[in-house]
């Protein structure tokens, strides 16, 4: 039997965390479809998921324990979890993929009044076919669904300090496999090498998978994070950028690191420096009672006062069971800060032109502020 990842306790106590939500929400149950939101309260953990082929659902009802409906290849893992109502079919069913086990276990559980929350809102999805989505709605009236993104955004938002340890124990990881740069990466090697090179890295110590690297490498900065890594060599004059979520017993780190291929130049060694004390900036004044918004501010006015031009879009958001969660500092998300949410603090600057550099660190809000789960970058990035 696999050994859990959190004592039964801990689940518990997210469960009705989630139930007080639910009743402040007006919903007799909440409806799980995906891999976060069904890892977060059962501890189910599988890369299964990457298979689209299965739906999974978890039903959290007002009062009482979750049940599970799921297929039947999951059956032996859910087991090993603290969930012991496990409903099961033979999927993929390409005629009933758990549509009518689904509406006979609501209909079991939930009265014909009830009202059931399914996260609808903004970085939510629904993760089954839409037709058996509508399929159900219909065979479960007068019983129906309504939009339950805040009960579990403001329950997952906000992490007990077994949560909090998992992702500082991601980020040591990541930690490492940085201070590794000189191995990894050096004038005339290729980017893609050095992307494979990273992962093999973080798996080496200690990582269970690696979700997402994205990175950069260009001369005076860069003018794109996201795309794939190309064959072209490291030349000395560059600014090497890697960023990662790495995974570690179902919890992500997400932090960069900006390194110099020989000596930078003087604009690229100041928008460095900007980054690194706007970044100390919001360490020194981010309280709980803020609001996302008051981040971006910080992060923003921290940047401009040192005489570089921010970027746009968000400077850091939520962290945890996802590689990003809400809330999102920018300045329309107007998210109350609250103590123990874990967030990235992820301000971008432009050096010159279209290029920038961008500088991420980890952090957990305290009663006092902000406590660091990386270790802090230096202030001037390492020369390799």
């Amino acid at each position: 039997m696999a050994e859990p990842i959190f004592p039964e306790s801990e689940f518990r106590a997210r469960l009705a965390r989630l139930q007080g939500e639910m009743a402040k929400a007006g919903l007799d149950a909440l409806l799980l479809t995906t891999a976060a939101d069904i890892f977060y309260v059962t501890g189910f953990l599988t890369r299964f998921w990457e298979s689209p082929a299965r739906p999974w659902f978890l039903l959290a009802p007002g009062s009482g324990d979750p049940v599970a409906v799921i297929p039947s290849i999951g059956e032996h893992l859910m087991s090993q979890t603290w969930i012991s109502d496990i409903r099961t079919w033979d999927a993929p069913n390409p005629c009933d993929d758990g549509v009518s086990l689904l509406s006979a276990t609501i209909d079991e559980l939930l009265g014909k009044a009830a009202v059931i929350g399914a996260p609808m809102g903004l970085e939510t999805h629904l993760r089954m076919p839409l037709c058996d989505y509508l399929q159900v709605t219909k065979t479960i009236a007068p019983r129906r669904f309504a939009d339950g993104t805040v009960v579990v955004q403001r329950t997952r938002e906000v992490k007990s300090e077994a949560e909090i340890a998992k992702i500082r124990t991601i980020c040591d990881i990541a930690h490492q496999t940085f201070e590794d740069i000189s191995e990894i990466a050096r004038a005339g090697h290729s980017m893609d090498a050095v992307f494979r090179d990273f992962q093999a890295s973080l798996l080496g110590h200690g990582a269970d998978w690696v979700s997402y690297v994205a990175g950069a490498a260009s001369p005076g900065g860069y003018d794109d994070v996201i795309s794939p890594a190309t064959a072209a060599p490291l030349a000395l004059g560059d600014v090497l950028m890697l960023d990662t979520g790495a995974v570690k017993d179902g919890y992500f780190c997400d932090f960069d690191r900006n390194f110099f291929v020989g000596p930078p130049s003087d604009a690229v060694r100041r928008t460095q420096a900007a980054l690194w004390d706007a970044t100390d900036d919001a360490l020194s004044a981010l309280r709980p009672g803020m609001r996302a918004f008051d981040a971006h501010r910080i992060l923003s006015k921290g940047l401009e006062k040192r005489d570089v031009i921010p970027c746009g879009g968000r400077m850091g958001h939520g962290l945890g069971v996802t590689l990003t969660e809400w809330p999102s500092f920018t300045p329309l998300d107007n998210t109350e800060l609250r103590e123990g949410m874990v967030l990235t603090l992820e301000p971008s600057a432009f050096v010159e032109g279209k290029r920038f550099l961008v500088h991420e660190e980890n952090i957990v809000l305290r009663a006092d502020g902000p406590e660091l789960l990386t270790q802090r970058a230096p202030r001037e990035a390492r020369i390799i």
